[in-house]
């Protein structure tokens, strides 16, 4: 698994990827972190997977700058929950998420502009009693305490970043099946679950990067919209 902070928004080299998200393994914060996620994310450091092919789905990470990651979402309606569109979808960003050895991906990352996340905190498909999905999440209260973590994003491959973030937050959201949630998030599930947020509103971890962060990856910004076409705005 990669190292790097970014839910696919997903990770790069030395980092934890979020599917798109990650910590780097050497910040201040990574050290505060559970055994458990210290374990994955000393395990994480290698090459980030993009695959070619996922079995089970059409699906690929879309690369900055897509206008599919700043265009605006919709909120997921009953029938749509109703039909199982919205839950074939979500098994089929999980695929996506794992085969890129994510640990979030938000729906938008693969062109449905739909409000519509999903996440492993583990990163392990084995664990899957650990998969969460939120239908039209909401964030409705942050901690004034906050933290910084070392990020990256499949959307921004070969970049990442120092991102501030909120160490815990309480979020309104439904499931599958159209039932409302409230719940606190804390650490390290909690930066996930704000990166792939970020994604629902058109938001991307560059965005959030100081003015010196932001300085460091102009170059390879530059060099993603040659590779992927223009309108890229951060």
């Amino acid at each position: 698994m990669s190292l790097a902070v970014a839910f696919l928004c997903s990770l790069r080299r030395s980092s934890i990827r979020v599917s798109a998200f990650a910590p780097h393994a050497t910040t201040t914060a990574t050290r505060s972190l559970s055994s458990t996620t210290t374990t994955i994310i000393k395990s994480a450091l290698e090459e980030e997977v993009d695959p070619v092919h996922i079995e089970g789905t059409d699906f690929r990470v879309l690369k900055y700058p897509h206008p599919s990651l700043r265009a605006e979402n919709a909120e997921i309606t009953e029938e749509e929950l109703k039909s199982g569109e919205i839950s074939k979808i979500a098994k089929e960003l999980f695929l996506v998420m794992y085969a890129t050895q994510g640990v979030g991906l938000a729906a938008p990352q693969v062109g449905i502009n739909k409000r519509l996340m999903v996440y492993n905190e583990s990163g392990d498909k084995k664990k899957w009693l650990q998969e969460t999905v939120m239908v039209n999440p909401k964030i409705v209260q942050f901690s004034e305490a906050t933290d910084v973590e070392n990020e990256g994003c499949l959307s921004f491959p070969d970049m990442r970043g120092d991102v501030q973030r909120s160490k815990w937050i309480k979020v309104e959201a439904q499931n599958l099946k159209g039932k409302k949630m409230k719940k606190k998030f804390k650490g390290w599930e909690a930066r996930i679950f704000q990166h792939e947020y970020d994604h629902l509103d058109g938001v991307v971890y560059p965005d959030r990067l100081t003015d010196e962060g932001k300085e460091e990856v102009k170059e390879r910004l530059s060099e993603l919209v040659e590779d992927f076409g223009e309108g890229g705005a951060l």
